[in-house]
């Protein structure tokens, strides 16, 4: 029988290395921005978001209120702010509302 070895390792970083190695990481941020946009903006604004797409560094959000994605179109650049400090890191450049 071979010897384990008593190397511990977290599990977080054992996630990196493999989103690392396996080339995942800008499918993991899609993942996270979605949840990061219905934590941040609450349930009132999560149920009037019918998609939400990363493409570069642009956020396109649909909306389903045009009264909803007017007034949100007044702190764009605070929400940017707010998902980029909430990501960890500047994932977000330019917001659209469509």
């Amino acid at each position: 029988m071979s010897k384990r070895e008593n190397d511990s390792f977290s599990i977080q970083d054992l996630m990196k290395n493999f989103i690392k190695e396996n080339n995942l990481s800008k499918g993991m941020q899609k993942i996270k921005i979605e949840e990061t946009w219905n934590s941040l903006m609450g349930q009132g604004v999560a149920n009037y978001t019918t998609s939400i797409r990363l493409q570069q560094k642009t956020l396109i959000v649909q909306l389903s209120s045009s009264v909803l994605r007017e007034e949100l179109s007044y702190g764009k650049e605070k929400i940017i702010n707010m998902l980029n400090e909430e990501m960890g890191e500047e994932i977000i450049t330019k917001l659209m509302l469509v």
